[in-house]
């Protein structure tokens, strides 16, 4: 009995010194991560070395305090409260030689989907180096070529490419993961995170500013101009490739919510376009521009008001509507009045070029694809995707190995499927709460050039994007609500391309020179 009570008292006591030591640090689910390597590009006959930086940066959830870990050190107890998820971020930065940080512009780089890392932009548009692809049709498989960039972004701007968290390289962890990233709101500050920290660990925060969205990216890269402003950054530029920033506009699937017609007026050019580029216009124009002038003109004047008529449109009325549609578009008029004149995200694509059993692409309608099901209303699969996908991939896999020495134990992920389950509600300046609707970026945009009236932003588009329709993204940047001394603040840009403009090489050389120009006039010709 003695024997049992001294060991019940050496436990006790032993148990009482454990609580009253000092907790364990709260351990983290990722460190930051970097490799450096050098390297060069040239552009316009002109050298340009620089030094690349490839690693990871971590990111916490929205609401994460940095005396969060210190609180769980002075109280255990509270381990459970603060084991907040957090996101490793990974990027690609490259940074001119010899270059004062003041003297030198730096611009963030991301592509969108939701799910989508920045290979795209990386390998095809503004990197030091490019993959080459077929212009309109599938690139034949490896060995891909992969040459110097001539039209590398570099020249006028260093450059930091970023996959969102849950892409690329990047991962999520902890408890909660999905919710404290996957959302309109929490990626936004996610990468509003990234950037304050890229500007302290680099030395950066003197330098001309500027981010670079495409497609989901657009609505992010707005958004992030008015949560940098919040943590006192003041970017000078905002550039946008292929921009989605009010979703009402969105061409998927309107035909399930009766009385919302404008995806279907301002996706129109698009479609018209497509078919002039396949000669489906009967009498076709020389001149794309001037053509989409006229569908234009049509779309918002007597296609609009007859969409608004609904069931009270009379029925001649109705069969010349159809016959300008079909004009316009190179799609029968029996086709377009079963349609009720509206036509369906997707169908576009299949119907175009059904005759020929092929589907046109949705983020290029320049590509085009055997029809996977004939049958079907709508596309199955997009052939630009297809064409494109294996090449840019492959080619950035073998390069962040090879090249910038960077060796993840991970695979990269070239598109996290995060769009259905996406978080998508929003709260716009002036609201106490996110709303449960479609999101909306344009006030948050506008709060920022009025905040900072010095604020430019740059639009560009590709003619041939169904996803995105150019028309779209003009529509809602005459929209913005902003006082009209600030409406020579925003440039328009576009190209007779698709979504990734630069998937066509003339295209790109036209989008690097009219960005190189947007940076060095809005950085003091830097």
């Amino acid at each position: 009995m003695k024997t049992t009570t001294a060991t019940m008292l050496t436990a006790l006591l032993a148990s009482t010194a454990l609580q009253a030591a000092d907790p364990a640090p709260l351990k983290p689910l990722f460190t930051p991560s970097e490799v450096k390597s050098s390297g060069s590009v040239t552009v316009a006959g002109q050298r340009i070395g620089y030094q690349a930086t490839t690693g990871t940066l971590v990111i916490h959830a929205k609401g994460w305090e940095d005396t969060d870990a210190v609180e769980v050190q002075a109280d255990a107890a509270k381990a459970d409260d603060k084991a907040k998820a957090e996101a490793s971020m990974f990027y690609v930065a490259y940074l001119k030689d010899g270059v004062r940080a003041a003297d030198r512009p730096i611009t963030f780089v991301f592509n969108g989907g939701p799910g989508s890392p920045s290979v795209w932009l990386h390998m095809g548009a503004f990197g030091p180096v490019r993959v080459q692809t077929a212009d309109h049709s599938h690139t034949p498989a490896a060995p891909y070529p992969v040459v110097n960039n001539d039209e590398s972004l570099l020249d006028a701007s260093d450059l930091v490419f970023i996959d969102a968290p849950g892409t690329g390289f990047s991962r999520v962890a902890g408890k909660d993961k999905e919710k404290a990233f996957y959302g309109v709101d929490q990626d936004i500050d996610a990468f509003a995170q990234f950037v304050t920290q890229f500007l302290s660990k680099y030395g950066r925060w003197n330098s001309p500013k500027y981010v670079f969205g495409e497609s989901y990216g657009t609505m992010r890269a707005a958004g992030l101009s008015l949560a940098l402003q919040k943590k006192d950054v003041d970017l000078n530029g905002v550039i946008l490739l292929s921009n989605i920033l009010n979703w009402d506009l969105m061409p998927d699937d309107p035909q399930v919510n009766p009385t919302v017609d404008l995806p279907y007026i301002v996706a129109l050019p698009t479609y018209a376009a497509s078919a002039w580029y396949h000669n489906r216009i009967a009498d076709r124009p020389a001149d794309l521009r001037g053509f989409l002038d006229r569908v234009e003109a049509f779309a918002t004047s007597d296609y609009a008001l007859a969409l608004m008529k609904g069931n009270d449109l009379p029925a001649a009325e109705r069969q010349a509507i159809a016959g300008k549609l079909a004009g316009f578009t190179g799609l029968s008029v029996s086709y377009l009045l079963k349609t009720n004149l509206r036509i369906e995200y997707g169908a576009f694509q299949k119907e175009l070029l059904a005759d020929r059993e092929l589907t046109t692409g949705t983020l290029d309608t320049r590509f085009a694809g055997a029809t996977l099901d004939p049958l079907s209303k709508v596309a199955g699969y997009d052939p630009q995707s297809a064409a494109l996908g294996a090449a840019y991939v492959a080619t950035f896999n073998a390069y962040v190995r090879d090249t910038l020495r960077y060796s993840p134990e991970i695979a990269f992920k070239s598109g996290a499927p995060l769009y259905s389950d996406w978080d998508y509600k929003h709260q716009p300046p002036g609201a106490d709460k996110p709303l449960i609707a479609l999101p909306n970026v344009l006030p948050d945009l506008a709060a920022a050039m009025k905040q900072n009236p010095e604020l430019k932003v740059m639009v560009n588009g590709g003619y041939f994007d169904v996803s995105t329709p150019y028309f779209e993204g003009w529509y809602e940047m005459h929209h913005l609500p902003i006082p009209a001394n600030l409406t020579g603040n925003i440039e328009y840009r576009y190209y007779e391309s698709g979504h990734m403009v630069y998937a066509n090489l003339p295209a790109l050389k036209a989008l690097h020179q009219n960005v190189a120009a947007f940076i060095r006039r809005t950085s003091g010709g830097r």
